[in-house]
């Protein structure tokens, strides 16, 4: 999927004094990732699995 096409949004983690920024962008079969400070940079795509388990934690020990 050409990133251009995605719907981003600034994850709610991010520091909103313009400091280190995620952008998140949901499709139902992928999570994509990049930095807000370079967004035709490279991103992250990863499963809805694989985003649940990093964001429980279960992908850290």
């Amino acid at each position: 999927m050409n990133t251009e096409q995605l719907t981003w949004f600034k994850s709610s983690y991010s520091d909103g004094e313009g400091g280190d920024c995620l952008e998140v962008a949901l499709t139902p079969a992928t999570v994509h990732l990049r930095d807000s400070k370079h967004p035709a940079g490279p991103h992250l795509t990863l499963s809805p699995t694989t985003w649940s388990a990093f964001l429980s934690g279960e992908l850290l020990g």
